[in-house]
């Protein structure tokens, strides 16, 4: 499974949100700045993933995931989980560190995408940095307001999968970028449905 997200991850008991509580803190001044800038960086970051998916599609015809479902089965690559930014029991401490991780961890799976696509190495590597500094304004604002930051444990995160053929790394790197989107998405509604408490 790819490096990145993967795997199952182990569910720790989440401990009750220590400081404020959320509703305390949807009124905060700071955390609501925190809130429309970081949305705001979460959509410049999906119009770059949607940039890098054009060109995957035009570089190698990939477009429709559904045609490569089969190919995907072979690469083993896991979506990062976000079920705690959508669960019924919604805490921002246990949203937050999922969305913290999972940046993280496409960080490092985008290292496949930039073998990838050579000649756009200054949009992947924005895209890296981008996902970097999202994660740390997480991690930040987690620390400011006084959050238990967890890291959830994930199973086979290491080096990226061996691509056993370049039309393999292709289809990996369409796959990447697609839960990527994916990924950013549900962060995006989290942060929204935050903001909008």
């Amino acid at each position: 499974t790819l490096p990145l997200l993967l795997g199952a991850l182990l569910w720790a008991p989440w401990r009750a949100l220590h400081g404020a509580p959320l509703a305390e803190l949807s009124g905060d001044q700071d955390f609501q700045l925190f809130l429309q800038k970081n949305l705001e960086f979460t959509r410049k970051i999906k119009g770059d993933v949607a940039a890098l998916q054009r060109v995957v599609c035009d570089t190698f015809q990939l477009c429709k995931e559904e045609e490569l479902l089969l190919v995907r089965q072979d690469l083993g690559i896991a979506q990062a989980p976000l079920e705690q930014c959508h669960s019924r029991t919604f805490q921002a401490e246990a949203c937050f560190s999922q969305i913290r991780d999972g940046l993280r961890a496409y960080h490092g799976s985008l290292a496949a995408v930039l073998e990838l696509l050579p000649g756009h190495t200054g949009l992947v590597e924005t895209l890296q940095l981008d996902a970097a500094n999202l994660s740390s304004n997480i991690q930040q604002q987690m620390e400011d307001l006084g959050l238990a930051t967890v890291t959830y444990p994930t199973e086979g995160q290491g080096p990226l999968p061996a691509f056993s053929s370049r039309f393999h790394h292709q289809v990996g790197g369409f796959f990447i970028l697609a839960n990527f989107q994916r990924f950013l998405e549900t962060a995006y509604r989290a942060l929204r449905h935050l903001a909008c408490l």
